[in-house]
């Protein structure tokens, strides 16, 4: 199987959950060249809405943050995998986390319909070490 595994960082941040914000912190991120390699958006209330960002570089949306007087909780580490969607390519990443004892709290991941994917791992800090060891990132 054909897969690249890259250690990422992610921040969250909280807007009100009402129509044009997305556009107006994506808009943000474009306009000062912050690039996304991941992104969510789930609601945590009826009125605010966290997003989950993964930026390529970290220290742009930090300096972006800090003009836009925007409060971000991070960095935090997480894993990328990207690769060729094949039967079983997420099942031999868990396999080799699981043979090491290290738990996945959470994970999304979505096929883009030519024969790819992305996937995000999320693991405890105090086992991100053993993670990266034993998918040799």
């Amino acid at each position: 199987m054909s897969f690249k595994i890259s250690k990422v960082n992610y921040f969250y941040c909280s807007v009100i959950d009402q129509p044009g914000e997305g556009h107006k912190l994506l808009s943000q991120l474009e306009s000062s060249g912050v690039n996304l390699l991941a992104f969510t958006a789930i609601p945590v209330g009826p009125e605010r809405t966290q997003l989950t960002l993964f930026p390529q570089s970290s220290d742009k949306l930090i300096t972006l943050a800090k003009q836009a007087n925007l409060t971000l909780d991070g960095p935090h580490p997480a894993l990328l995998v990207t690769g060729d969607d094949e039967l079983g390519a997420l099942a031999e990443i868990h396999q080799k986390l699981f043979e090491v004892k290290v738990n996945v709290y959470a994970s999304n991941g979505v096929a883009d319909g030519t024969g790819g994917f992305g996937y995000i791992l999320y693991v405890r800090p105090e086992e991100y070490d053993r993670a990266i060891s034993a998918l040799e990132v």
